[in-house]
């Protein structure tokens, strides 16, 4: 799994946790009373349904990208370790003149 993957199961996990730890004191918090707590439960369930969508769209969009990728190499095997082999040349000789 390459690190970019790692970043976004990452990621994805730990928005998922914040969504749960969020439904949660939500539940904790539904019998306090009062207009301002009311308020706030109403606007923290808001953006709790809006970071689940963009949490969903982001993994939706990450797999289909790494898809995408993963097909552009297995159709194009040699010019793929080419440029993968020129790019490493040329950050070895920027890299190494430091």
């Amino acid at each position: 799994m390459s690190e970019v993957e790692v970043n976004k199961d990452k990621l994805i996990a730990d928005l998922k946790a914040v969504a749960a730890d969020t439904e949660e004191l939500l539940r904790a918090t539904a019998g306090q009373a009062g207009e301002k707590a009311v308020e706030l439960r109403e606007r923290l369930t808001s953006v709790m349904n809006s970071a689940k969508s963009t949490c969903q769209r982001l993994e939706a969009k990450a797999t289909e990208g790494a898809e995408n990728t993963d097909k552009l190499i297995r159709d194009h095997p040699y010019e793929s370790i080419g440029i993968g082999f020129g790019v490493g040349l040329l950050l070895g000789l920027i890299l190494g003149r430091r």
